[in-house]
């Protein structure tokens, strides 16, 4: 997702939270579309019995693999989804070279950050506590998106593409830490995915732990599908 929101609004140099808003406006209907399947997924866990069994059962997948289960979802929604798609939609079902050296970088990056949010749920639930209550899911969403998001995952993001982008060279990264790439690199995608993922995230936290690395790796699909759709379907317009 982040290299797509990356290049989306690879940004004004004076107006970065309007990037972002002009970027979470352009996604605004694949954004509800996900939220809606999110509630969805939630409220069907909590009132229906068959959904809640379901559901019951990939927990218990992800209690025996662990950090495993984490990067190998994270792996495939984030890199190896968005590259077949790539293949289908823009290279005529035609595998190229540029989509294998694509998934050298994606691959290892999704599988990190995977890893990441699983470590930093984990750490969630040790802080506050892993009961779905209003005071629980409340300082776990504003960790998450005032700290985790702003400090951490969208500038990695952004430091990381930054330096595929530079072609993996070591002065690609000049300036990386300073304001301007902060202000020109990281808040316009952290805007947009704020517009994406706040009632998301707030989803995540109201189901039981072993849920939420799932119910990210669900959202982190259905966005890059739908993404994928809209994209595909602006440029058959052209």
């Amino acid at each position: 997702m982040s290299q797509n929101l990356s290049a989306s609004v690879s940004a004004s140099r004076f107006h970065p939270f309007r990037a972002g808003l002009r970027a979470a406006r352009a996604n605004l209907a694949p954004s509800l579309l996900i939220q809606l399947g999110m509630l969805l997924v939630v409220v069907g866990y909590y009132t229906v019995p068959a959904v809640r069994h379901a559901l019951s059962s990939v927990a218990g997948v992800k209690a025996h693999l662990g950090y495993g289960f984490s990067i190998f979802s994270a792996v495939i929604a984030g890199a190896v989804i968005p590259e077949c798609l790539t293949i289908v939609f823009y290279q005529k079902g035609r595998a190229r070279r540029k989509n294998f050296e694509n998934l050298l970088f994606t691959m290892p990056y999704w599988g990190a950050n995977g890893f990441f949010v699983d470590v930093f749920y984990h750490c969630q639930a040790l802080w506050f506590g892993s009961v779905a209550s209003v005071p629980v899911v409340a300082k776990k969403f504003l960790v998450d998106m005032l700290c985790y998001n702003p400090l951490f995952s969208t500038p990695l993001a952004a430091i990381c593409y930054q330096w595929k982008n530079g072609g993996y060279r070591a002065d690609a990264l000049r300036g990386a830490a300073s304001w301007r790439f902060y202000k020109e690199r990281v808040i316009p995608p952290l805007v947009t995915c704020w517009g994406t993922w706040i009632p998301i995230v707030i989803l995540i936290y109201a189901l039981p732990s072993l849920l939420q690395i799932p119910l990210y790796s669900l959202a982190l699909s259905l966005w890059v599908l739908l993404l994928t759709h809209v994209t595909s379907s602006h440029e058959d317009d052209v």
